[in-house]
């Protein structure tokens, strides 16, 4: 009997290699990576406005984003609050000095102290939206930032009675999502021109002051803490105690000091 003849087994593995890596296939990897660019520059303009946090360059640049408003004028602005443990101090103490703050809040704050934030406004101060929570914008969708936004707004509003105009994100970071919420709900977007430092447990009234005197001038906005909530352990003490310095600092310099709602925004 003749052997039988042995099948040649290159065109099987021919046949097989083509289907595992059919022609398409680099059709496949060119959709892939165009589509992981696509991803990667969304996810850029999404997060191009946090450049903002740079406060110097945004004060050149987008000088109202940064609270840049009125030459003869100093906006004083808080964040992080209404806290029980330590806001009503900052009232006494600003009812002393005569002068009045805008108060950048949180959702979950005034949810927990109705009534403070009711004294705050009926004290002459300015309620704005921080946020629901002190979580960045950038770990948020648009749609989960508009909520965001939208419930603290609705929440002051009903606690007061006086809708905010102005906004704030957590750490000063802005994300695309953060403006485009803050335009449909009307809200003005404002950072700051001048910081304190006053979040850190190693911050004193000296320290604040100190570092507020090289950005202290007339159209500036500062920004100063009156909860720990987000902060080292009571560090809201060291804004405190720089406070009374900081108005006759102002004074001196021939600067009233108030809300932003006195600080003459214009649009940007």
């Amino acid at each position: 009997m003749m052997d039988a003849p042995v099948p040649d087994r290159s065109g099987i593995r021919s046949t097989v290699t083509s289907v595992v890596r059919p022609a398409g296939n680099t059709s496949s990897v060119r959709v892939f990576r165009a589509t992981a660019v696509l991803g990667a520059t969304a996810a850029l303009a999404y997060a191009a406005p946090s450049v903002a946090t740079l406060r110097h360059l945004r004060t050149r640049v987008v000088p109202v984003l940064a609270g840049v408003g009125a030459p003869d004028h100093v906006a004083l602005t808080f964040d992080d609050g209404p806290d029980p443990a330590s806001t009503p101090l900052f009232l006494d103490v600003l009812t002393e000095l005569d002068v009045r703050a805008t108060f950048f809040v949180l959702g979950t704050m005034v949810e927990r102290a109705p009534d403070l934030a009711q004294r705050m406004a009926d004290a002459g101060h300015e309620l704005a939206v921080h946020a629901w929570d002190h979580r960045p914008m950038l770990l948020r969708g648009p749609l989960s930032t508009y909520r965001q936004l939208k419930r603290t707004r609705d929440l002051i509003t009903t606690v007061t009675g006086q809708e905010p105009r102005f906004a704030r994100p957590p750490h000063g970071i802005l994300s695309a999502g953060f403006l485009f919420a803050a335009s449909r709900l009307n809200l003005i977007p404002v950072l700051w021109t001048a910081w304190g430092r006053d979040w850190t447990s190693t911050a004193t009234p000296l320290s604040v002051l100190d570092t507020l005197a090289p950005d202290l001038r007339g159209g500036g906005t500062i920004v100063l803490h009156d909860s720990d909530c987000t902060s080292a352990p009571q560090a809201w003490h060291s804004a405190l105690g720089a406070l009374p310095e900081l108005a006759a600092r102002c004074h001196d310099l021939g600067l009233r000091m108030g809300p932003l709602a006195e600080h003459g925004l214009g649009v940007w």
